[in-house]
């Protein structure tokens, strides 16, 4: 890619391409922090891991508010809610440093991050692969509601899995823990005494 035009003055040139290419750098550089906290260090550093974590986001939602600059219409809505789950993120992330095992923090924290991940997914189909086939009318305010409820439905249905995985986590570990294994196994050799 190339960085700026050979014309006079230099022009930057490709600035959204070199933003998304700065995002999935930041979160490369996140998975690589993890990694050597791990696998490398000697003692696994959380707080390191959590204040990469918080950083990167405090980055990527700069970036983020930058990029929709000359945006409109439907582009402009997506995102819009992209950066409010972004935003949502880094606030729990901040919490997190002062509240590490807070376990409601950790449901809202990967709530989020269903969230972003979907409606990342979600956005490239709707910006370059729209569901009619044809392109979005910016001037439509239909097409921008649409967006908005796609988004509402996204909320739905990640809240769903988080709920239904966490059901059915909760009931395997109620039934199948070591726990009720070990009180069963007592049991038995209670009985076998007699």
């Amino acid at each position: 890619m190339v960085l700026m035009n050979r014309e006079m003055p230099p022009r930057f040139m490709y600035p959204k391409e070199w933003q998304h290419l700065t995002m999935f750098i930041l979160l490369t550089l996140n998975g690589c922090v993890d990694v050597t906290s791990k696998n490398l260090l000697p003692q696994r550093c959380v707080l390191l891991e959590k204040g990469a974590l918080v950083l990167i986001f405090y980055v990527l939602l700069i970036l983020l508010v930058s990029h929709v600059q000359d945006s409109t219409g439907v582009e402009l809505q997506v995102h819009s809610l992209l950066i409010l789950v972004v935003f949502l993120l880094m606030l729990v992330f901040t919490v997190e440093l002062w509240a590490p095992n807070a376990f409601h923090l950790s449901m809202i924290e990967t709530f989020l991050f269903l969230m972003m991940g979907s409606w990342l997914m979600q956005a490239g189909f709707i910006l370059y692969r729209p569901v009619t086939g044809y392109p979005w009318q910016d001037d439509d305010i239909s097409d921008i509601m649409f967006v908005t409820t796609f988004f509402c439905w996204h909320v739905m249905i990640n809240a769903l899995c988080l709920l239904g995985t966490y059901g059915i986590s909760s009931f395997w570990h109620h039934c199948y823990s070591p726990r009720s294994k070990l009180t069963g196994s007592k049991k038995a050799s209670i009985l076998y005494k007699h």
